[in-house]
């Protein structure tokens, strides 16, 4: 999958690619997400394995998670049927057995997954609005959250932001929603401390595994945090509407590339 390679691209071009990539990864996560939309392409293009790409674009992005839940410090809340201590048990949990399947994930088989993944995200973002929406009309307002319906969601969530990244604060917030969490700072300091903690115990497994290139992913760790506070400045004067639609297009033209060329 050497495409770049293909188009007579060397190493500072590569260089180029992936400082750029990180860069606006950084900014749209911290206005709207989606930002693995970019990263995983861009390391997959410079000739990278795709289970190490996904490794580390994972490590690169999370700077961010940590820094958004310092920032919601304190307004964050667990959701009904969940304690804080629990709720950080599952994140570490779950994300830790996606990270540990992804290990175990031969490149030929997650190749053929990613671009059914990369869609997948980029539904979950594109109607994400509606799917909260959902969530919240299917909450029965003053029913308490079933504790086991609770456990086996944070679970899922987790277990699905250790394997792949993208879509993972869209399937926080409905979560949340569903559980019957209502407002709206203490969903996203739960949604950026959950995506933190399980980020970081799958950073920590990938890392074991040997899987991610730390080279790169320092390049790019470096370049997403810059991206996070001064590119979100020039994404916060673009429409949210048109911000959200580049991003759902983008998404889909990197699910095609991996569909041609996986």
């Amino acid at each position: 999958m050497e495409i770049l390679a293909s188009w007579g691209l060397g190493p500072w071009e590569h260089i180029a690619l992936l400082l750029t990539a990180a860069f606006v990864a950084g900014a749209l996560n911290a206005v709207a997400g989606g930002g693995s939309f970019l990263t995983l392409p861009a390391l997959v293009f410079t000739g990278m394995p795709p289970v190490a790409a996904n490794a580390t674009g994972t490590v690169a992005l999370l700077p961010g998670y940590a820094a958004g839940a310092w920032g919601f410090k304190e307004d964050m809340a667990p959701p009904p049927g969940l304690s804080m201590g629990r709720s950080i048990a599952l994140a570490l949990i779950g994300g830790a057995g996606g990270a540990a399947l992804l290990l175990f994930t031969p490149d030929d088989v997650f190749r053929k997954v990613v671009p059914w993944l990369l869609l997948a995200a980029t539904a979950l973002f594109a109607f994400g609005p509606q799917i909260r929406a959902w969530a919240s009309r299917n909450t029965q307002p003053g029913t308490p959250a079933s504790a086991t319906k609770a456990t086996l969601g944070m679970l899922a969530v987790a277990f699905y932001g250790g394997y792949f990244n993208g879509g993972l604060g869209i399937l926080c917030l409905a979560l949340f929603s569903l559980l019957g969490q209502t407002q709206l700072n203490a969903m996203n300091g739960m949604k950026n401390l959950v995506s933190a903690l399980l980020t970081a115990i799958a950073v920590g497994i990938y890392a074991a595994g040997g899987i991610v290139e730390w080279p790169q992913a320092l390049l790019m760790m470096i370049s997403a945090t810059l991206g996070g506070y001064g590119g979100a400045r020039v994404a916060r004067k673009i429409p949210a509407h048109i911000l959200r639609w580049g991003i759902v297009v983008t998404g889909l033209v990197m699910a095609a590339l991996f569909f041609m060329k996986g």
